[in-house]
């Protein structure tokens, strides 16, 4: 078996090492004997996403998102919304998950489109919203916790789409509402850095799973020794919790 991710941008949104993310898709796939190919996507690259098999779209700065911005309404809109209602498996993050919604709103009233394949939107903040973060996520029925780092100003809202999860510690989508993170099909959207699926392996073996059953048909993944990750990802848990 075989799965390409493909990385969204890598020269451009790569803020807070999220880069840790191809790495861990890659490796834990590979420690089952599951090949990868990782595939830079950037705004030379011609593709209609029918290649891919697990996509990822992290996070950058203002500047960096503009041009991203502009380049996937204006040439990937079509094919990623398709892609997406196709079931392809789509983790973004921060930035990127706001451009999958409907548009960001700056706090000088300029308004970023995105590609409106999520149906949310997002508006600047006075305030950056910076923590430790810790989430009750709840994904096909399974329920389990979830740690990262949160850096953003932000505020995302949904509308006819569901959470990710559940705020235990932190802000989340908005600081408002107790939400953080939205799921429409096989795609995932969050505020969680860190990188996430480094200290989330559950949540990283639900997205491989997701490619290979897409791909495949259903299949069991082969259990994995994810004790270091559970001391480190408890550790967190018990820190913050009691705050």
């Amino acid at each position: 078996m075989k799965l390409t991710i493909g990385h969204m941008y890598p020269d451009l949104l790569n803020l807070y090492g999220d880069r840790g993310n191809i790495i861990t898709l890659k490796r834990r796939c590979e420690w089952r004997g599951i090949d990868t190919e990782i595939k830079s996507i950037t705004i030379d690259t011609n593709t209609d996403f029918t290649d891919i098999d697990i996509l990822f779209l992290g996070g950058g700065s203002d500047r960096e998102q503009k041009i991203v911005s502009d380049d996937l309404t204006l040439k990937r809109a079509k094919n990623l919304k398709s892609a997406i209602e196709d079931g392809l498996t789509l983790l973004s993050i921060c930035g990127g998950y706001q451009l999958l919604g409907k548009y960001y709103l700056s706090s000088d009233g300029n308004k970023l489109p995105g590609i409106g394949a999520l149906d949310i939107y997002t508006i600047a903040g006075n305030k950056r919203m910076i923590d430790n973060i810790i989430i009750d996520a709840s994904i096909d029925g399974k329920t389990f916790k979830m740690v990262g780092f949160e850096n953003h100003s932000g505020k995302t809202f949904l509308q006819n789409v569901k959470p990710l999860g559940r705020v235990i510690y932190g802000n989340g989508n908005n600081g408002e509402d107790g939400m953080e993170g939205t799921v429409y099909k096989n795609t995932f959207g969050t505020y969680l850095h860190g990188p996430v699926l480094p200290k989330n392996p559950e949540f990283t073996d639900m997205l491989i799973k997701k490619a290979l059953d897409r791909k495949y048909g259903k299949n069991q993944l082969e259990p994995l020794d994810d004790s270091f990750e559970h001391l480190t990802q408890n550790a967190i848990i018990k820190r913050f919790s009691k705050k």
